[in-house]
C-alpha cells in the first residue's frame, strides 16, 4: 500500500543528503515532492493541505541531531505527522456496558460489512474470549444472511436467524433480548448498505442505532474507494454517531488514500484493518505502524505480535537447533516452515512487514505464492526415506512424485534444486548475515525469483 509515497520519500532523503539543516527551501522542494504522492494515493485535498502545513510548521529550523542527515530529520516529523493523521494511537472497543454489548457496522454494499462482522466476532472469540452472537438486519439480500450464518459457523460464534420478510428494528431488537437472556458478551449487527447514499438507508441506519443504542457504531470502509470514501464517511458522520473505522481490502494494490482520510473526515478512530481475505485477515490498527511502514521502515513488532500467535514453539525450536549445527535439515522440516509461513499470511505479508532496505537487499524478489502452495504436494508425494534423503530421488522416482503430485518432471528438479539453496542458505543464517540470508531467499523457496 501507498508504495509510491515510499519511493517519492526516499527521493527526498537523498535529495536532501549533505545539507547541514532543514532549511525554507530545501523543506519547500521536499514537501512538493510529499504533496504530489499524496494526491496520487487519492488522499483527499483537504487533508492533504492541512498534513502539509503541519509538516512544515514542524520541520522549518529543524536541526540536525547527531549523524541524522536533514533527509532523516525531515522523515522524522513526516512520521510523527502521518501517524498523527491516522489517530495517533491504537484504540480498542469500548465494552464498558453491561453485556450484551452492542457493536453496529454500517457501510455500503460491497465494503466488506458482512465478512468484517465475521472476522471481527473470530478476533473477539480467540483473542478476547468473548461469547458472541451475530445477526444480519440485511433484508433485502437473502444471500447477506446466509452468507453470514455460514461464516458464524466458520468462526465458532452464534447466529441468530433472520428473513427477509421482518422489519429491521424488530430483527435487531428480537436479536438484543436473545443476547441477554442467553449471556452473549457482544451483538454484532449486520447492517444492509446501497450502492450509493440514499435518505432511506440513511433513516434505516438512524432507526437501528435509536433502537439498540449501541456501545459502538463501526464504519466499515473499502480502502480501494479512494475520493469516494471520503464523501461516504462524511454522510455517515452527519447520520451517525461514530465511535470508530474498520479499513477493508487494505492488502489490494489501491493507491490507499482512505487510510489517510477517513480519520481526519470522521474524527472517529481507525480500530481495525482487513488485511486479507481470509477469515483471520483482520488486525488491530496501530498508526504507527503503519505510518512506519508507509515509509519503508516496516512493521516489526506486528510481525512478531504475528509470529507469537502463529508460530509452533516447539517446531522453532528444533529447527534452531538444525540452523545452528547446519546439519539434518529435510524436505520435512522444509514443508513445516512453508506451513508456518503460510500461517503468518503467506511471503508477500511477511514481506510487506519488512524494512524496505531488508526488503531491497532480496534483490527485487517476486512472489508466486500459487508455487509456494503446491511444493506441499509434491513433498507428500515422496516416501519418508526421500524426505529424509533427496539426493536418493533419481530419474524414476522423480516420474512416480510428478504423477502422484501432478506436475511436470522439471517442477519436481526445480523443488529439488531450491532445497538444496535453502540447505546452504541454513548454512549461511548459522554465520551471521542479514544481507546474505535476504538475498539468497531468491532461492530458497518456490515462486521466488
Amino acid at each position: 500500500m501507498l508504495d509510491n509515497l515510499t519511493e517519492r520519500l526516499s527521493r527526498v532523503v537523498k535529495t536532501l543528503r549533505g545539507e547541514a539543516r532543514l532549511t525554507d527551501a530545501n523543506i519547500q522542494d521536499a514537501l512538493r515532492e510529499v504533496r504530489l504522492a499524496l494526491l496520487e494515493a487519492d488522499v483527499a485535498l483537504p487533508v492533504v493541505k492541512d498534513f502539509i502545513a503541519a509538516i512544515r510548521d514542524k520541520a522549518q529550523g529543524e536541526d540536525v541531531v547527531g549523524s541524522l542527515t536533514p533527509g532523516q530529520a525531515l522523515i522524522g516529523v513526516v512520521a510523527r505527522e502521518l501517524t498523527a493523521l491516522m489517530g495517533g494511537a491504537a484504540e480498542a472497543l469500548n465494552f464498558a456496558t453491561q453485556p450484551p454489548a452492542v457493536i453496529l457496522l454500517a457501510g455500503l454494499q460491497g465494503s466488506g460489512k458482512t465478512t468484517t462482522a465475521a472476522k471481527l466476532a473470530r478476533l473477539l472469540k480467540s483473542e478476547q474470549k468473548k461469547k458472541v452472537l451475530l445477526v444480519s438486519a440485511d433484508v433485502y439480500r437473502p444471500a447477506a444472511i446466509a452468507q453470514l450464518q455460514t461464516l458464524a459457523t466458520q468462526v465458532g460464534a452464534d447466529f441468530f436467524p433472520s428473513s427477509t420478510g421482518q422489519l429491521p428494528v424488530a430483527i435487531a431488537q428480537t436479536a438484543l433480548a436473545y443476547a441477554r437472556s442467553h449471556y452473549h458478551d457482544v451483538l454484532i449487527v449486520d447492517t444492509a448498505g446501497r450502492l450509493a447514499i440514499d435518505e432511506a438507508m440513511m433513516k434505516e441506519i438512524a432507526d437501528l442505532h435509536a433502537a439498540l443504542n449501541p456501545i459502538e457504531t463501526l464504519f466499515i470502509v473499502d480502502a480501494m474507494q479512494g475520493q469516494d470514501a471520503v464523501n461516504t464517511a462524511r454522510a455517515f458522520r452527519d447520520a451517525l454517531p461514530l465511535t470508530g473505522v474498520i479499513l477493508t481490502k487494505l492488502d489490494g494494490d489501491a493507491r490507499g488514500g482512505a487510510a489517510l482520510s477517513v480519520r481526519h473526515v470522521t474524527g472517529a478512530p481507525i480500530k481495525f484493518a482487513g488485511v486479507a481475505e481470509k477469515i483471520d485477515g483482520l488486525e488491530v490498527f496501530h498508526p504507527e505502524r503503519m505510518a512506519s511502514r508507509i515509509l519503508g521502515m516496516g512493521d516489526v513488532l506486528s510481525l512478531i505480535e504475528e509470529a507469537h500467535r502463529n508460530v509452533d514453539v516447539a517446531e522453532a525450536k528444533k529447527l534452531a537447533k538444525k540452523v545452528k549445527t547446519g546439519k539434518g535439515f529435510d524436505l520435512d522440516d522444509y514443508k513445516a516452515q512453508i506451513a508456518q509461513m503460510r500461517k503468518m499470511g503467506g511471503l508477500s505479508a511477511m514481506l510487506d512487514k519488512l524494512p524496505a532496505e531488508l526488503v531491497r537487499a532480496a534483490q527485487s524478489t517476486t512472489v508466486d505464492e500459487k508455487k509456494i502452495a503446491r511444493i506441499e504436494g509434491i513433498i507428500n508425494s515422496m516416501t519418508r526415506l526421500e524426505r529424509t534423503k533427496p539426493e536418493l530421488i533419481k530419474a524414476s522416482r522423480k516420474r512416480r512424485i510428478a504423477a502422484g503430485a501432478g506436475v511436470t518432471v522439471q517442477e519436481v528438479n526445480q523443488l529439488l534444486n531450491q532445497f538444496e539453496q535453502a540447505q546452504k542458505m541454513m548454512k549461511m543464517v548459522a554465520k551471521g548475515g542479514v544481507q546474505k540470508m535476504m538475498r539468497g531467499m531468491r532461492g530458497m523457496l518456490p515462486g521466488m525469483r
